[in-house]
């Protein structure tokens, strides 16, 4: 089991950027496909992006493609969310997730086998 713990979030200004980073312990790290997730109050967890194993293959959800990019690096079992251009409707608790399925399963809730604790991104107006 991949434990996950996030850091990075904070307040920004719309416009601004900010980049989250998410940690992950074990040894499995490279073996499992990596995503972020977002969830806004009163609203359901969504899914924001993907990433491949290798890191090869990327996926985004419509709402973020072009302003956000997911990265990892396998030799520092870490992965990252760099947030550009943020608009007030970003703000949520984002959360780290991992999947032992493929890379675009990982937009599916059920397919994620570990969580991260939540880091809070904030965007004013």
């Amino acid at each position: 089991q991949v434990q996950l713990v996030e850091s990075g979030g904070g307040l920004v200004q719309a416009g601004g950027s900010l980049k989250l980073s998410c940690a992950a312990s074990g040894r499995t790290f490279s073996s499992v496909a990596m995503g972020w997730f977002r969830q806004a109050p009163e609203k359901e967890r969504e899914f924001v992006a993907a990433i491949s194993r290798s890191g090869g293959v990327t996926h985004y959800a419509d709402s973020v493609r072009g302003r956000f990019t997911i990265s990892r690096d396998n030799a520092k079992n870490t992965v990252y969310l760099q947030m550009n251009s943020l608009k007030p409707e970003d703000t949520a608790v984002y959360y780290c997730a991992a999947s032992h399925g493929t890379t675009g399963e990982v937009r599916l809730v059920a397919q994620i086998a570990s969580w991260g604790q939540g880091t809070q991104v904030t965007v004013s107006s």
